[in-house]
């Protein structure tokens, strides 16, 4: 067995936690720089990003730009163009036209810039994160210590349940497990699913495709007031700005939780096109006579029961205010992520600041911690950050921002100022 390093007397600038594309963009970003000596933490054995999604042909819903690095660094040999000309793939992907790469090809784009980085530890699980001697100290399940004077928290936003599915049984999955059981669902007389992004939209796409191979009932339930469209105009885009994240900040806090369920539509909505082609798609499995499908808005999950088999799902609509069942064999959770403050940090709980909500209170800066530039945060802060928060395309901007707090310095260029408009008078 190959003996661990041994890390206890080494003092690190920086601790990263978790390994999705924001903390691997940080890593791709703080590797050309001697003066920052940091390590990223990951318990799975390798980089995973929503391989459960990966549908054919299913794409970013953001250009290629938005990539770990190029909107901070486009000199970078880690960003998605290089990538495509090491893979022998950058004048098909030039051909093609699309700047949103498949979301396939965005995984291996990123395992293939984990793979050249020396600061990445997989299978490492973090169990506590303590404070001593001005230190934060990060213990491992393997008994290792990692001292650092700076955090960087990066262990993204895990799946969510709806309470009635909490302790549901049975074999309910939520979406970020749907290819690895797509052939066992259906085998099932009928599936129903929930959720009304994204990714509802893909899975329901996919399934009706084949509905009448299989000859499952499908239905799909959302307690949207319709199917919204992601909204995309580029005077909205401009929301994703600098200018944006100080004004948002800068409101009242019972203003920005309100927004924050407000502006859903702009980064959880689906893709125009998608919308289209599930029409299109119903006109045309239609012609043969009625599909045995079922579209249900302004419905919302109150609770749910599994026997023998069958789940019974107990249903509102919220306009009518009438309650309903359905039954079905299947079911499937497009029900989003949302953060959950991680349980090792729970020694220095009382290092880190909250908002009147109990949630953290981001800084500007992003960081959590009651210095402002001890712990900082990636993504979870969307009451703090708005829609910035988990967008792809701002990553590279917050990790810039990030590391100028950790250098003390600007390494890379912060832009403070993007857009035409002006969102406070």
């Amino acid at each position: 067995m190959t003996a661990l390093p041994d890390t206890t007397n080494k003092t690190y600038d920086f601790v990263g936690i978790g390994l999705g594309p924001f903390n691997l963009g940080l890593a791709c970003l703080t590797e050309p720089i001697d003066e920052l000596d940091g390590v990223f933490l990951e318990s799975k054995p390798d980089f995973e990003w929503h391989a459960g999604m990966f549908l054919d042909g299913a794409h970013l819903q953001t250009p290629f730009m938005s990539d770990l690095v190029t909107l901070a660094d486009p000199t970078s040999p880690y960003s998605f163009l290089n990538y495509l000309k090491e893979r022998g793939r950058l004048y098909s992907f030039y051909i093609r036209e699309n700047f949103y790469p498949l979301r396939v090809e965005y995984d291996d784009y990123c395992r293939w810039a984990a793979a050249q980085l020396s600061s990445i530890r997989f299978g490492t699980t973090v169990t506590e994160v303590t404070y001593e001697d001005e230190l934060y100290v990060v213990a491992t399940a393997a008994g290792e210590t990692f001292r650092a004077r700076h955090l960087v928290l990066g262990t993204g936003t895990p799946p969510y349940l709806p309470e009635a599915c909490r302790d549901l049984g049975g074999d309910f999955l939520h979406n970020s497990r749907y290819l690895g059981h797509k052939a066992e669902l259906q085998r099932k007389e009928s599936i129903t699913l929930v959720g009304s992004g994204q990714s509802a939209a893909e899975i329901y796409y996919d399934l009706l495709s084949e509905i009448d191979v299989h000859g499952y009932r499908l239905n799909w339930v959302t307690r949207s007031p319709r199917f919204f469209p992601l909204e995309y105009t580029k005077l909205t885009l401009e929301m994703t700005s600098p200018e944006y994240i100080d004004y948002f900040r800068a409101l009242p806090e019972r203003t920005r939780y309100r927004l924050t369920t407000e502006q859903k539509g702009l980064f959880k909505g689906i893709d125009g096109d998608l919308i289209n082609e599930i029409f299109d798609l119903l006109y045309r499995k239609n012609l043969g006579g009625p599909v045995p499908t079922r579209l249900l808005t302004n419905t919302s999950l109150q609770g749910a029961s599994y026997d023998n088999g069958t789940y019974t799902l107990a249903f509102r609509q919220e306009e009518q205010e009438k309650d309903f069942e359905l039954t079905s064999q299947g079911l499937i959770l497009a029900t989003g992520y949302k953060y959950v403050e991680p349980e090792f940090l729970a020694p220095v709980g009382d290092r880190l600041r909250r908002d009147s909500q109990g949630n953290f209170d981001v800084g500007r800066n992003y960081a959590i911690d009651v210095t402002g530039r001890g712990v900082f945060l990636q993504n979870g802060g969307v009451h703090a950050h708005s829609i910035t928060s988990p967008d792809l395309g701002m990553g590279a901007y917050r990790n810039s921002y990030i590391i100028r707090e950790l250098l003390g310095s600007e390494y890379y260029p912060v832009e403070k100022s993007i857009a035409f408009q002006e969102f406070a008078v």
